[in-house]
Order: C-alpha cells, then sequence, then structure tokens
C-alpha cells in the first residue's frame, strides 16, 4: 500500500482537472435499496451488502474518469464517522475507529485497481458534527478541534493524501477542522454549504467565511457542496481573490432548499445534462475549479456530464 502517494503535491492544486463522485448516501439509499441509519454510509461497511454497493458506487465513477482521460478523487464513505454520530448508532470508540480504517483501506484497492495514467487521490471524508443541513450544533474553533482531532487522526493514521470536509455550516466549526489538519499536516479540502440566498446557514456570507479562515489557518483550497448552482450564483464574484480559492464544486441536482430536501420522501435527480450545463456556466467566475462532482441526488449520471462539459476547456489564469 502506498501511503500519501499525493500528499506533498496534490495534483488538483495545479491545472490538474479530476473528477470525484457524487451523491453517495442518495444513491445508496434511494438507487441501491441500503439501509442507512442517519445518513450513515460508513454503516453499510457492517454487511456483506452494503460492501458490495459501496464498491460497485465507486467502479462507477472510475470507469468515467478513466473513460473521460482525467484524475479521481476517492472520498472515503466516513461522513458520519464520528463520535457523536457513532454513538447514535452504538459504535465503540474502537468499532468507529475500524470502520473509518475499513473505508480508507478499500480506496487503497480500488487505487490499485484503477489508477493508470492519471492520478487516483485517496481523501478522508469528514462531515460536520451536528445537521449538515443546519447549524444546531455552534461550536467555537477549539470545541471544534477537539472534537474533530480524533478522525483526523485516525485518517491520517490509515494513510489518506488529503482530508475533504464537506457540509460545513458555520467558521468556527470549518475552522477547527482547519486546526487539526494543519497540526498533522494533512493538506485540507473545507467546503461550505450555504442556502438559496447563497449565505451560510448562520448566514454568514461565503466570502466573509472564507477570510475569516484565510486569515486564520487557511486550507489547501474550498469547494462549495449540498446547494444547486442557481442558489449561488449570484453571490460569486469574478476576478476576486475570494473566488480564486474555490477549486471544487459539488453541487445538488435539485434547486430545492435544505428544508425542503428534508421534507422529501422521494429523489429529485434533477436533470444530468442541464447540472452539467449550469457548472460550464460558472467556469468563467471560478478560473481555479479544478475538482468535480456532485452532491444529494447526484450519481454516476451527473458526474458524467460534468466532466463532458468542463473537463476540456481551456484553463483560465
Amino acid at each position: 500500500m502506498e501511503l500519501y502517494k499525493y500528499r506533498n503535491k496534490l495534483p488538483q492544486i495545479g491545472d490538474a482537472c479530476l473528477l470525484t463522485d457524487g451523491g453517495l448516501e442518495t444513491t445508496l439509499i434511494f438507487h441501491d435499496g441500503i439501509d442507512l441509519p442517519l445518513f450513515a454510509s460508513f454503516h453499510a461497511l457492517k454487511e456483506t451488502e452494503g460492501r458490495a454497493a459501496l464498491r460497485r458506487y465507486y467502479e462507477r465513477y472510475a470507469r468515467i474518469a478513466n473513460a473521460q482521460g482525467t484524475g479521481f478523487i476517492l472520498d472515503s464513505a466516513t461522513w458520519r464517522a464520528s463520535r457523536d454520530w457513532g454513538d447514535r448508532l452504538g459504535y465503540s470508540a474502537e468499532e468507529l475507529k475500524h470502520a473509518n480504517q475499513e473505508a480508507i483501506a478499500m480506496l487503497f484497492e480500488l487505487r490499485a485497481e484503477f489508477e493508470g495514467e492519471h492520478p487516483f487521490v485517496i481523501s478522508g471524508n469528514m462531515g460536520p458534527r451536528g445537521d449538515g443541513y443546519a447549524p444546531e450544533t455552534m461550536m467555537s474553533s477549539a470545541e471544534s478541534e477537539d472534537y474533530h482531532a480524533v478522525q483526523v487522526a485516525t485518517l491520517d493514521a490509515a494513510g489518506v493524501d488529503m482530508i475533504s470536509a464537506i457540509t460545513m455550516t458555520h467558521a468556527g466549526e470549518a475552522m477547527g477542522i482547519a486546526r487539526a489538519c494543519a497540526k498533522r499536516d494533512v493538506p485540507l479540502a473545507l467546503a461550505f454549504t450555504v442556502e438559496t440566498d447563497g449565505h451560510l446557514p448562520t448566514g454568514q456570507s461565503l466570502k466573509d467565511a472564507i477570510a475569516e479562515l484565510d486569515a486564520d489557518c487557511p486550507p489547501a483550497y474550498y469547494m462549495i457542496n449540498c446547494a444547486h448552482p442557481d442558489h449561488f450564483r449570484h453571490v460569486l464574484e469574478e476576478g476576486a481573490d475570494w473566488t480564486r480559492r474555490i477549486r471544487g464544486l459539488r453541487a445538488n441536482a435539485s434547486r430545492l432548499s435544505h428544508a425542503e430536501l428534508d421534507e422529501a420522501e422521494e429523489l429529485d435527480d434533477g436533470n444530468p445534462q442541464e447540472l452539467g450545463r449550469d457548472y460550464a456556466n460558472l467556469l468563467s467566475v471560478l478560473p481555479n475549479l479544478r475538482v468535480f462532482g456532485g452532491c444529494c441526488g447526484t450519481d454516476h449520471r451527473h458526474v458524467d456530464a460534468i466532466g463532458q462539459t468542463c473537463l476540456h476547456r481551456p484553463l483560465r489564469a
């Protein structure tokens, strides 16, 4: 197992464009019929059927990346694999650590099988302590660092190239994760989620949240996730320094708000081709966009369409 293959020079920090996956949890639940209590995809590792579904899930995307001649970020099924969520699901500390390790080990197997000329980066995925749609658990940066440091250490020891902290609802929690990663010298991609007005659920602007983190403990780069492009396109400032810090996008297929998605009983998977065009229309205002994936409601069809529309356009300086 080749540890930290891309850790010192993540290809997406340069000019390399990489795909990543879509809505893991919504795919497993709505397409594969896998039971995910509390939306915890790591729980699927407990059963043979769940492990097989996870592997099939990644394989689809890996084949798309290879077919499109690009690299891929293998993001682990560990978004909910932190202490509070593990407690609610009945996992001991040791069982939760093992689940994180198993999730990363699967990615090493997939990289060995699918990586060729283009890089496959292994990312340990982390999520918020509370609800990914609402900041019900507001934390200071110190509280966040103390809480998330355990999972950061576990993922680091498992050999990840980087960590992706996604669906961050407020700057305090994001800053704590950034500090925990910095102390272990693990590159961090940090993704904020926004409401339909383009602001974080706390009301803070995306611009100000990025500025707050960059002034304290800047991650390697930022992403936006779990929102449709229509929700944040209007707040992006073309030519601004802060928009240049955004290198990844994992948007929702649906235009519904977080509150509406929370109440929905059926999957809104939107239109893959339309979403691909929506991504392409953002390239002029996000000139450093290098990582292309999806979030809730998206699957391999959406990521395929996004890659087809975005990957082979000329890069802007």
